[in-house]
């Protein structure tokens, strides 16, 4: 298969069911955010799109990834009691080293005097290193796997489930909460309690030209702050935050 995100994203224009999910065994087209391409070999991860139709604005959208995130990070630690981290906004990691990665994609109607722009549909595309024992050489250093970190293979379907079990609820918690009906603590609250990344961590930011600093906790919609060495507390607004 290319990629999960683009049968996805087809099936979502055709009025695809909201729910419904892709898995590969293998992406010969796997991508990751800012285009970069996903090591997808055949039999050792977990590939896998879910299109979702949530009642939202698009001003919202970084929470689903926020969302999709907190759902994996629980899935990896349901099944193998591993304590992955998260690092803002979408990657899952293991100590220093990348185990997961997320890749939300979404389409909106166009806003209006009286409205603001709504969310048509999102796709959540899922990458896992469950039982990758090699990287390419550029990767050896940056990623880990399930099985590196447990020292034992695990069953993909057992962590699939489970995925998709978290992200069913944390969906159902942000609707309830966007219509001002919680049912558990906000996204936001979670997030922050579950990734070691959202506040005093050193690091560096590539955008707007590059910056250092120590992170400062998420604003209002979820971006991260970072309180930067030149004195100014930025908002990261696309990723790119590295340990410094």
């Amino acid at each position: 298969m290319g990629s999960t995100n683009v049968l996805a994203l087809d099936a979502a224009q055709s009025g695809g069911a909201h729910g419904s999910v892709w898995v590969a065994d293998e992406q010969t087209a796997g991508r990751g955010r800012s285009d970069h391409r996903w090591h997808s070999p055949a039999g050792d991860g977990l590939y896998v799109s879910v299109l979702l139709r949530p009642q939202m604005a698009l001003v919202d959208a970084l929470w689903l990834s926020l969302a999709t995130a907190l759902a994996v990070q629980s899935a990896i630690a349901a099944v193998t009691r591993l304590a992955p981290d998260i690092r803002w906004p979408n990657d899952i990691l293991i100590g220093n080293r990348k185990c997961a990665g997320i890749l939300v994609e979404t389409s909106a109607t166009a806003s209006q005097a009286d409205a603001p722009a709504m969310l048509r549909y999102a796709v959540a595309g899922v990458g896992i290193n469950v039982n990758h024992q090699s990287f390419p050489a550029e990767l050896e250093a940056l990623a880990t796997s399930l099985r590196r970190e447990s020292g034992r293979e695990w069953e993909r379907e057992s962590i699939l489930i489970e995925f998709l079990r978290a992200l069913h609820k944390e969906i159902t918690w942000l609707e309830a909460e966007l219509r001002g009906t919680p049912i558990v603590a906000g996204l936001l609250e979670r997030f922050a309690a579950s990734s070691s990344w959202v506040r005093g961590k050193r690091v560096s930011v590539e955008e707007a030209g590059g910056y250092t600093g120590v992170t400062d906790g998420l604003d209002a919609r979820g971006f991260l702050r970072v309180a930067g060495d030149d004195g100014t507390l930025h908002t990261v607004l696309s990723g790119g935050v590295r340990a410094r």
